[in-house]
């Protein structure tokens, strides 16, 4: 491929709202509409024409004695208009269209203008949470446009631990999010089944099958030690018996001294991964490999859909060095001028991009780097025709970041469809300790474990209740917990209540009248009625808002913000009482709540039993 067909390639049309959020508020849209009909009208001694041409800011208010939404329009103008602030505000507010769902307007401090919506505006929100049901929160704001979301990613080289699990409950849970309001997602997960790491699992694996035939001697330093190696080669014994075997003299004669006796663990097995193919040869070589690693995926593929994690795509590394992909990325950038030689390596002129260094691509043994495969894969994404790049790696890939942009600008694909959200790492407490993780030692917490003992859905809610870029202490004792500090059981019991309230209903042998409830909404008018309406009412814009801010801990909040409400409402109010009309108005609310709490759980992979 041409350095031209690879700039074709990589440039496409930009998802523009990807980083755009759009109200979904009708409250907001209607304010908006009036706000400009009323500026439309100001005259242009008052306010100029080129003044004009601004977004009209307006954000919900956090004491409902300033309305229920604010906006600062008029001291945005004032600068342009050279108009005092609080003289626009009387202006705008006195130019206001009248609409039913507006109760007052009313003007404070510098010149804020707060709008307090008739209680009947939010009932009407009641009769669409209803209406859609599963569907509501959703949008199609990102309609048409396509996005590729690749997480986890974990080399093949052992079980997931627990700080997978992280990557896979907030990669997961963004993905949700992204289809939520209307892109075409394609969960990837790149298979690192290539290079070094992985010649040493196949040594390890080969070693511990010299094992099972029985022959003896000490494992090297910096092999992969984990209980599931045993088990893999156990596998690879049956499948091919004593063919493999080569004696223990022959294997480990006048090798490197390994660590501790002095030596250098690196050379070591290094030398032990030559050592095995000359002894076993290249092809046997690889089937131990391919052995390994089939049996390593296998395994990390049912812990993650055990886990509710599934990937539309599995992607090889090696399938890009064996496809030629590779070559034609790294002779892309050589004859585009990007790269040159020295010390007989080739190096990408990466620093003509930001990068704080100029990075190898082909090393002077002629061995292509880790980096120049991914330059390659995003050539292949941009290729596969996906508009929108979001990687999420861990928070110690932070450095390739700039190297990985670089190469994307380098061939000629816009920066803005490249994307990295970096998860920090866990640390998991049991009894007050610290659990340590080490895939190399096989000493650590599996995700499997994790689950085992705290349940999917605690796991899933506590991985992403904290933003990604923040540490996560996971609290084992918290996660188990049945009481209302448990987020993940606090927003559960909360569904689980209404569902009772159904059940009430039944045993009474009562019935719901869906249509009078939803005419007399008017007659909630209790305070935590009306909160937990408003709560309600702003779940489509947290869901834009958790989507486009990659955040899906915001959502975590919402949902416990809406329990509270819930909770604090069925404490202080009785749901089935003899007055119809109420009594149905109240069930409709609850109902229009569970389906919320419903939905948005469901966004985070959480579910909503109707009993605990």
């Amino acid at each position: 491929m041409t350095a031209q067909a690879v700039r074709r390639a990589l440039c496409g049309k930009l998802p523009a709202p990807f980083n755009q959020p759009t109200s979904l508020d009708p409250m907001k849209t209607l304010i908006d509409s009036l706000l400009r009909q009323a500026l439309a009208a100001l005259p242009e001694t008052l306010v100029p024409a080129a003044a004009r041409d601004l977004d009209i800011e307006i954000e919900r208010t956090r004491d409902s004695q300033h309305g229920d939404f604010a906006s600062n329009l008029a001291m945005r103008l004032a600068k342009a208009a050279r108009q005092n602030p609080r003289k626009l505000a009387d202006a705008l507010v006195a130019a206001l269209p009248a609409d039913a769902a507006i109760a007052k307007v009313e003007i404070a401090g510098a010149g804020f203008i707060n709008f307090f919506l008739d209680d009947d505006a939010y009932h009407a929100e009641v009769g669409r949470i209803l209406e859609r049901g599963a569907d509501y929160g959703g949008s199609r704001v990102g309609a048409g446009h396509s996005v590729l979301v690749e997480f986890v990613s974990a080399n093949p080289t052992g079980p997931l631990h627990v700080g997978h699990g992280r990557h896979a409950a907030y990669g997961a849970t963004v993905a949700n999010l992204l289809q939520a309001v209307g892109y075409r997602v394609t969960r990837e997960y790149y298979i690192n089944d290539a290079g070094r790491q992985m010649e040493i699992l196949a040594a390890s694996t080969w070693l511990r099958y010299l094992e099972i035939c029985g022959e003896s001697f000490t494992f090297p330093a910096n092999g992969y030690r984990g209980d599931y190696i045993l088990a893999i080669a156990g596998q690879l014994h049956a499948a091919e018996g004593d063919a493999l075997r080569r004696s223990a003299a022959q294997v480990f004669e006048a090798l490197p001294a390994d660590e501790p006796q002095g030596g250098d663990k690196d050379a070591y097995i290094d030398a032990l991964i030559v050592r095995a193919r000359r002894l076993i040869g290249d092809d046997a070589f690889r089937r131990v490999l391919d052995h390994a690693v089939g049996g390593i995926l296998t395994d990390i593929r049912e812990d993650l859909e055990e886990f509710g994690v599934t990937f539309d795509s599995w992607y090889s590394e090696r399938s890009l060095s064996d496809s030629g992909a590779i070559d034609r990325a790294v002779n892309a950038l050589e004859a585009a001028g990007h790269a040159y030689r020295k010390d007989g390596a080739l190096w990408f002129k990466s620093t003509d991009y930001g990068d704080e260094k100029d990075r190898v691509v082909v090393r002077d043994n002629g061995i292509k780097t880790y980096f120049a495969s991914d330059i390659a894969f995003v050539l292949n994404k941009r290729e596969r025709g996906f508009e929108h790049l979001l990687y999420i790696w861990g928070a110690d890939h932070h450095g390739y970041i700039a190297r990985l942009r670089a190469g994307l600008i380098a061939l000629g694909g816009p920066p803005e469809v490249f994307e990295v959200r970096l998860v920090q790492f866990v640390s998991l407490f049991r009894g007050g300790e610290k659990a340590q993780m080490s895939t190399r030692s096989g000493e650590f917490v599996t995700l499997r474990d994790l689950r085992k003992e705290v349940g999917n859905d605690a796991a899933r809610l506590f991985y992403v209740m904290r933003s990604n870029d923040q540490h996560l202490d996971f609290d084992l004792e918290l996660a188990k917990a049945r009481s209302n500090d448990n987020p993940v059981y606090y927003i559960q019991y909360a569904h689980a209540r209404v569902a009772s309230v159904k059940r009430q209903l039944l045993e009474r042998g009562l019935e719901h009248d869906a249509a009078r409830g939803l005419s007399s909404l008017g007659r909630l008018a209790e305070p935590q009625e009306l909160q937990l309406v408003k709560r309600l009412a702003t779940y489509p814009e947290i869901v834009l808002q958790c989507a486009v801010q990659r955040a899906p801990h915001t959502l975590v909040h919402y949902l416990r913000d809406l329990a509270n409400d819930f909770h604090t409402y069925y404490s202080a109010h009785q749901f089935i009482v003899d007055d119809l009309a109420l009594r149905d108005a109240r069930l409709t609310l609850a109902f229009a709540a569970q389906v919320v709490i419903r939905n948005g759980l469901g966004l985070l992979g959480v579910s909503a039993p109707d009993t605990m």
